[in-house]
């Protein structure tokens, strides 16, 4: 029997963080050189390398008999429990009806799109999952370029809404924003929030790195500039290194029962409601505490010093510039200074970068900018920079804080080694890379000279 798939299934790929994973465990295997028993230098997947919080583990194991049925919405001790989280980090005072818990901050966005109806403006570079679900749920969208600081202009947003003609505009607004790791102020919030409303935006704004804002006073959440048009998403995946948990949670703007309604009809549909002992557990995870408060800041701080250490050592290389993260454990770095050579050596898009820099002797893996949606022949790329042992540096930084700027520089050197040689791998691809182009070129003058 000849099964048929649904063309819209087709057009979607596989995540490129999650394909490059796979074939790098696979391509590592088949590897016959001794000198790359390393493995490989890994920039492309983005996960906390951290443990989950002792309190979590804990009420997970002290939970795992919880077998019945949760709520659609979510148990009521986790929904209150995250009110109480929000309104401590976040001084937002939200009523927990608002509060919706799904199996992680990507399908509670899905759902989102599933639900409100109208076109998406998708700032860009973007978080390479938005598209896909865009697509695959047949929503008109439309790209609107960040600035050079990596943030997108309040006046081009408001351009971009007065050529639409729908009745509702939906702005997915992800800050602390992947790739790039720059962070909106209050400010900038403010103006972008004064156009949503001019123009009937409503925002989806994805806070999943909210807590791993490096000078975390600096955060102000969409949800508390803009609480009658924004859905705020969170969860636990990268503030408590539990992505594997699958538990996320939305809040709605206020006054939108109509749409919780909705929503809920589409949760009971697709996946009943969230594993209940991992709703128990997610309990003790938003639970405000002093264990808990120390180790938003160690991982935050260790965040910080490994992503100056990416960010300097990548911008000393000749003609390499990157974004500085203030949020995050990423950051978009720009090669398009190398553009000539790489088109001489028909290395024509970002995504053959990606799979030239995975190739022997390199091993490094990065995610190309075609996969954040940028244009094809844009060679920025994703740079995660989470490449070490999390349990082991955790521990060593609560044995010794690094004070000054070369502790600070000796600490990383220590601790996540292969993110320091990684970078180096980097530098030496870019190196090589000039070297074939010089041969290529007196080649050709050679021939020329000949003839």
């Amino acid at each position: 029997m000849r099964f048929i798939v649904d063309q819209q299934v087709e057009d979607i790929e596989l995540p490129e963080n999650l394909k490059l994973n796979t074939f790098l465990q696979e391509f590592h295997s088949d590897c016959l050189h001794p000198e790359c028993g390393f493995g490989y230098y890994g920039f492309a997947f983005g996960q906390s390398p951290f443990p989950v919080p002792k309190a979590v583990q804990t009420a997970l194991i002290k939970n795992a008999d919880k077998g019945a049925y949760a709520p659609v919405a979510g148990i009521p001790e986790l929904r209150e429990t995250i009110s109480k989280y929000n309104k401590y980090y976040f001084q937002m005072d939200v009523d927990p009806q608002r509060i919706y818990v799904g199996p992680g901050t990507k399908e509670l966005i899905f759902n989102l799109l599933e639900v409100l109806h109208g076109t998406v403006i998708l700032p860009t570079p973007a978080w390479l999952g938005y598209l896909p679900q865009i697509r695959l749920l047949k929503k008109n969208f439309h790209m609107l370029p960040a600035r050079s600081n990596g943030k997108i202009s309040p006046n081009e947003l408001r351009k971009l809404a007065l050529r639409l003609h729908d009745k509702q505009k939906i702005l997915i607004l992800n800050n602390p924003h992947n790739p790039t790791g720059v962070v909106y102020n209050k400010l900038e919030l403010e103006e972008i929030a004064d156009v949503c409303r001019e123009q009937g935006i409503c925002i989806i704004s994805d806070e999943i790195y909210a807590q791993t804002t490096y000078d975390f006073s600096k955060f102000v959440s969409m949800g508390k500039i803009y609480p009658e048009g924004t859905f705020v998403t969170n969860g636990l995946s990268k503030s408590h290194a539990a992505g594997g948990y699958r538990l996320g949670y939305v809040i709605f703007p206020q006054h939108a029962l109509e749409v919780r309604k909705q929503f809920k009809k589409i949760l009971a549909t697709e996946y009943t409601a969230v594993s209940t002992p991992i709703q128990h557990a997610a309990v003790a995870g938003f639970e405000v505490s002093r264990e808990l408060d120390e180790y938003f800041e160690i991982t935050r701080n260790i965040h910080h010093l490994v992503g100056d250490y990416t960010y300097h050592a990548l911008c000393s290389i000749d003609g390499i510039k990157a974004t500085k993260p203030e949020a995050t454990f990423y950051l978009l770095a720009d090669f398009n200074f190398y553009s000539d050579e790489l088109q001489k050596l028909k290395i024509n898009t970002s995504q053959k970068l990606s799979e030239s820099l995975i190739l022997h002797p390199y091993h490094t893996a990065i995610v190309g900018g075609d996969s954040l949606v940028l244009e094809r022949t844009d060679y920025r790329a994703r740079i995660a920079f989470v490449d070490y042992n999390g349990a082991k540096v955790y521990e060593n930084y609560q044995n010794q804080k690094p004070k000054t700027h070369s502790e600070r520089i000796e600490f990383v050197k220590n601790n996540a080694p292969k993110v320091v040689a990684g970078i180096k791998m980097i530098e030496t691809f870019f190196g090589n890379l000039q070297n074939e182009t010089k041969i290529i070129e007196k080649t050709k003058e050679s021939m020329q000279v000949a003839i």
